[in-house]
């Protein structure tokens, strides 16, 4: 049976998009099979992973809408072990078009039910929001991995996150776990950086993946050129940082069985 991961955060730039294709792309290497689920209506994650966004048809949007399977919404990528379900500009309009269905909460987790068999992981790229698209994500997944940037205002949103995910805990998924924090865009040269990996070790502790994901100008360059780093510069800081995280992943859950 696959574990859903949501990976959240409403805040915009700390890495979503960057951490789930290059998580689903280490996993993949290290032999898992991975669906990645494009819940952005920005769609990075689709054409980070070499796919062009103006020629998807069918994807999460219609998965939402349940007016196709899942296994009809899924295409394959260039990354081994790696299948999408891509996200279109369209998926914009799908907050509108669920907020007056009856269980608009649970589209995402009735649709993608049956796939859970056919995947070790299945990773949900979330919007930078809190509204219904990363509610959806949230109420279908195990766990969710909370990526927090090494800057200025790290901690600040993460509190409302929290509350958001409590109240699906409460309301709409009583399993869902927090898999983990991940720190990101860490610069070790920067006393700043140091400073918000010890505030948040500090506050959550074991909460915290003991990889964090450094600056890395490679990992950068890697969406523009629709690869993911391990595709891209298997030899990069990037790669390796990713890698890892993939190891700590897989040891925790192996822990949990």
């Amino acid at each position: 049976m696959g574990k859903i991961i949501a990976i959240a955060n409403q805040k915009g730039g700390v890495g979503k998009t960057t951490t789930t294709v290059n998580l689903a792309a280490s996993l993949g290497v290290l032999e898992k099979k991975v669906l990645l689920i494009d819940a952005d209506p920005q769609a990075n994650a689709t054409s980070g992973l070499g796919i062009e966004v103006d020629e998807v048809e069918l994807g999460t949007y219609q998965l939402l809408e349940h007016t196709r399977d899942a296994s009809e919404t899924i295409i394959q990528t260039s990354s081994p072990n790696v299948d999408l379900i891509p996200a279109h500009i369209d998926l914009v309009a799908i907050e509108i078009e669920l907020v007056d269905k009856d269980d608009r909460e649970y589209m995402l987790k009735k649709a993608i039910e049956e796939l859970k068999n056919s995947y070790d992981y299945i990773l949900v790229d979330c919007a930078p929001s809190l509204g219904l698209l990363t509610l959806n994500a949230l109420t279908a997944a195990d766990s969710v991995i909370i990526p927090i940037q090494c800057e200025y205002f790290a901690l600040e949103g993460l509190g409302k996150l929290l509350n958001t995910i409590k109240s699906v805990q409460r309301i709409h998924n009583p399993d869902l776990d927090i898999e983990g924090m991940l720190l990101t865009m860490y610069d070790s040269r920067l006393r700043l950086s140091n400073q918000v990996v010890e505030e948040v070790k500090k506050h959550f502790a074991d909460m915290v993946f003991d990889t964090i994901i450094q600056r890395n100008v490679r990992l950068s360059e890697a969406p523009s050129y629709g690869e993911s780093i391990i595709k891209y510069d298997a030899s990069s800081k990037g790669a390796s940082n990713y890698l890892n995280m993939a190891n700590e992943l897989l040891k925790k859950n192996r822990e949990k069985v």
